[in-house]
């Protein structure tokens, strides 16, 4: 079976720009769902909906993969689930490690999407020893001890970091010496690693700080509103009024 450390995604060699990339998952999400609905083909405009963009970046983004669909058919749904795979590195096995086994990388190692997109879960490693033996998911968890044993035996070259802020860069260094050479890190710190290296952070509360902003915006454009709804009553009811503030009497006809 082939693993992350002798294959690598073609994107890059193919020159495909990273936020096209960063899109790919996106669309290959939409198409997905598509397939278990046994939905044959769809047009750009459904599948861009669906992916949560506009049509005329879809067809961009689908010219970097050579697919350009079919006029008055659209495009073939399988075919594009097959070709945003290969081009993911998805038709491969990724072997995984999972490094901080509390609340968080327990979930992560019961997360049960890492296996239908390619990824195997190889290890789950945790530096409290009263954890290792545990099983996990179905994994055993092993010390940190073991960390780089595990990465060379198992051709591991994605690491997930789920630590605490303080151990997260200690760790991700010995990720790196070991081989690893893509970091998804859910610790709330950011990382230093050498060139040729790819970090992905994943912050949830700093996206709960964005949608609070956006909250607040709202808020405040609705606060806004109502006064100028407020505002333009009291200017309506102000006109109606005399000249010293009264109503006027009604005129006899």
């Amino acid at each position: 079976m082939a693993t992350g450390r002798t294959h690598r995604p073609a994107t890059r060699s193919r020159g495909i720009p990273e936020a096209t990339v960063a899109r790919l998952p996106l669309y290959l999400r939409a198409l997905t769902a598509l397939s278990e609905r046994s939905v044959p083909t769809v047009s750009s405009e459904e599948l861009a909906a669906a992916a949560g963009v506009n049509s005329a970046k879809l067809r961009k983004d689908f010219s970097y993969l050579g697919s350009y669909g079919t006029r008055g058919v659209g495009y073939d749904v399988e075919y594009l689930v097959y070709q945003i795979s290969r081009e993911l590195g998805l038709t491969q096995d990724w072997p995984v490690v999972i490094v901080g086994i509390g609340n968080l990388g327990a979930a992560l190692a019961n997360y049960g999407g890492f296996a239908s997109r390619g990824f195997r879960v190889a290890a789950l490693i945790d530096a409290d020893p009263a954890m290792a033996g545990k099983p996990v998911a179905g994994i055993p968890v092993q010390h940190t001890d073991e960390l780089e044993k595990i990465i060379q035996d198992n051709g591991v070259s994605i690491g997930v970091i789920a630590t605490p802020a303080g151990a997260a860069q200690q760790v991700c260094d010995r990720l790196v010496a070991a081989g690893v050479t893509s970091i998804l890190n859910f610790a709330p710190t950011v990382l230093s690693v050498p060139d040729g290296v790819d970090v992905r952070k994943v912050d949830l509360s700093i996206e709960l700080q964005i949608l609070a902003f956006h909250e607040q915006r709202k808020a405040g454009e609705e606060a806004g509103a109502g006064t100028a709804q407020q505002a333009a009553a009291t200017r309506s009811d102000a006109a109606d009024q005399g000249p010293d503030g009264d109503v006027p009497a009604v005129m006899p006809a």
